[in-house]
């Protein structure tokens, strides 16, 4: 059996028009390099072209640090916006969490597995709770009381130690704050978040509860980039499952951090294997 070679991966959109398949695969043809993965998609109310393209690098002629530049002159032509990644980079995630573990075990169990590939440097939380957690997986957990401090200053500390450990990606793992949008655009579509999918239907606390006394038929979880609008950010992932009135408040809170769990592992996943585009208020997930 052969180990899959390193890979490079462009993300792109432009404006749609004829040529840009061709130009690219000719651009990647002339490095000598073997495309592997390909997929497009083109949005015709905006009349944008999306793609994402994988090729392998054994064999590929254009040094590394020399591609994003050798393929700038072919995207001035098309006007496109691209991204350049590498499948042997490996991310660095922070994972946010404050009392609730569920989505926290998932992303754990499925790194610990080797399902997202990623380094988990550190857990950061608001309260102490799940500190026995990280220490099972040895990882560092560091608690920001927002009790003690404003905002501002407990965001400015957070920020100074996810800088000085690299940190990629920003995973609020069932992370009950509101970040603020310094914070926000320090990662700009590098925060992910999850949350029920009853929006805007019930807000506020206990959204089971008050789910539960209207006797929803489905439930859901929804997992988004962070904007500075509050859980309106470009949906990652979505799913839902059907509930009766058979399915007691009980039920519906455990089946709801199934879906919760799942969708956000999910939505990570895709992140980290370059699979989205952020369009406006969109994304563009590719398979």
């Amino acid at each position: 059996m052969t180990l899959k070679q390193d890979t490079a991966i462009l993300l792109l959109s432009c404006p749609d028009s004829r040529g840009i398949v061709a130009s690219i695969s000719n651009f990647i043809f002339a490095g000598n390099g073997n495309i592997i993965h390909s997929d497009q998609h083109t949005d015709f109310d905006s009349g944008t072209f999306f793609m994402r393209i994988e090729w392998e690098l054994g064999g590929f002629n254009i040094p590394l640090g020399n591609i994003g530049e050798e393929f700038s002159k072919l995207a001035s032509k098309f006007s496109m916006d691209f991204r350049l990644l590498f499948s042997n980079s490996v991310p660095r995630i922070a994972v946010f969490v404050s009392k609730f573990d569920h989505c926290l075990y998932d992303l754990l169990l499925k790194h610990k597995s080797g399902e997202i590939k990623a380094q988990i440097p550190i857990i950061i939380s608001n309260h102490p709770d799940l500190k026995p957690v990280a220490d099972y997986f040895g990882i560092e957990y560091r608690v920001f009381s927002l009790q003690d401090k404003p905002r501002e200053d407990v965001e400015k500390e957070e920020l100074g130690l996810l800088d000085s450990l690299s940190v990629d990606l920003v995973v609020l793992a069932r992370y009950m704050q509101i970040l603020s949008p310094a914070f926000i655009k320090h990662f700009p579509s590098r925060i992910i978040n999850i949350h029920h999918s009853f929006l805007p239907a019930f807000v506020g606390a206990k959204p089971y509860h008050q789910a539960y006394r209207r006797g929803v038929k489905v439930i859901g979880a929804t997992s988004h980039y962070v904007t500075e609008e509050l859980d309106n950010g470009p949906i990652i992932d979505q799913d839902v499952l059907r509930v009766s009135h058979r399915d007691s408040l009980d039920d519906l809170i455990c089946k709801g951090r199934e879906l919760e769990k799942t969708v956000l592992t999910r939505a990570v996943k895709f992140h980290l294997e370059n699979k989205t585009l952020v369009f406006g208020n969109k994304t563009v997930v590719f398979d």
